[in-house]
């Protein structure tokens, strides 16, 4: 029992005295608080007092594209632990090769009546994907916050890191360090966060007087074969830094670098994307753009309870501000220009 007052405290963020009122019925806590301790039980798993379990805490859905990229994670235990404190209970749902789709997954949340639904990637991001799912939840009026660049017309609160800037901080660390030859390794061409990225870089390489090939840009799938795919065809082109648009990306660009017997950052520097979790652990430490995970997903959930307190959010879209983080992938070019295996 004093284990479990301690991990609803802590993640409450109250005191155990006050989560024992909660679950003795006693008064002198507020409704906010009272719903979030409830909250807190059903993400930890237990179970509430008898007394208690008539009362469903407003659910929340929040679907993720996959949980491979550490980034997504990252984003559910913000997200998620955000949720419990304003008293709601996140419905995590995570898409599957071959598996229960994105639209199946608003189907069934609609099915349960849930509150509101939190993106954090997904199809809205990318043009050609059908959208039919979202204009559903439009329709019936359920709060939504979308985690990173959607496209135009849906309509939706969005919370996103800046790309632009992303880039440019990445490109110009690459430039300082005299790589003329800078390749770029992004997801498909309708991605929306992807199609920011390839147009800030085009500006970074202008803005030094370059400028970037379309044979520099390679598409892949957000993977670490992807990245690994795609950094192979750019060291065929001589690259000596790449950028790429997430951190599986980068690892896989630093496989490809060691399979052609180059090593990483003497001959071929490398920056990633996100700073998910272990890049300072890999070899050597990923240098990436770090998304600030944790202002992005409380503004997220603050966005989103708003909507739910039946208050209106503005339409514009919320950039916030990444930081390089410049670890051991990233050093001088190579004496003599491209690197060649």
């Amino acid at each position: 029992m004093t284990r479990r007052l301690a991990q609803v405290a802590q993640k409450v963020g109250v005191s155990e005295a006050t989560v024992s009122r909660v679950l003795n019925g006693k008064p002198g806590v507020s409704d906010s608080t009272r719903q979030a301790v409830l909250s807190a039980l059903d993400v930890l798993g237990y179970e509430r007092p008898t007394q208690l379990r008539g009362e469903r805490a407003r659910l929340v859905g929040l679907v993720l594209p996959e949980l491979q990229n550490p980034i997504f994670p990252a984003f559910a235990e913000v997200v998620g632990g955000a949720l419990a404190q304003q008293g709601l209970t996140p419905v995590l749902c995570t898409q599957t090769k071959g598996g229960v789709s994105e639209a199946d997954y608003v189907a069934l949340l609609l099915q349960q009546q849930v509150s509101g639904v939190v993106f954090a990637g997904g199809l809205y991001a990318q043009a050609a994907a059908p959208h039919d799912h979202y204009r559903q939840l439009a329709d019936r009026n359920i709060p939504v916050v979308l985690i990173n660049a959607a496209i135009g017309e849906l309509g939706f609160p969005t919370v996103s890191c800046d790309d632009t800037v992303a880039v440019e901080q990445a490109w110009r660390h690459l430039a300082s360090l005299g790589h003329e030859r800078i390749g770029l390794v992004l997801g498909p061409e309708d991605h929306m966060p992807s199609r920011r990225k390839l147009a800030a870089a085009r500006a970074a390489a202008r803005a030094l007087g370059a400028e970037l090939d379309d044979a520099d840009v390679v598409r892949a799938m957000f993977s670490l074969e992807g990245g690994q795919a795609a950094a192979t065809r750019l060291l065929e082109r001589g690259i000596t830094g790449i950028v790429c648009a997430s951190d599986p990306l980068a690892l896989g660009a630093v496989r490809a670098v060691r399979r052609r017997g180059l090593s990483v950052p003497e001959d071929v520097s490398v920056v990633g994307y996100d700073d998910s979790a272990f890049m300072n652990c890999t070899e050597p430490p990923l240098t990436t753009v770090r998304q600030p995970i944790e202002a992005m997903g409380r503004a997220a959930v603050e966005l989103l309870t708003v909507q739910i307190g039946g208050s209106a959010v503005p339409g514009e879209e919320l950039l916030f501000e990444p930081e390089l983080v410049v670890r051991g992938s990233t050093a001088q070019a190579p004496r003599g220009g491209a690197a060649t295996g």
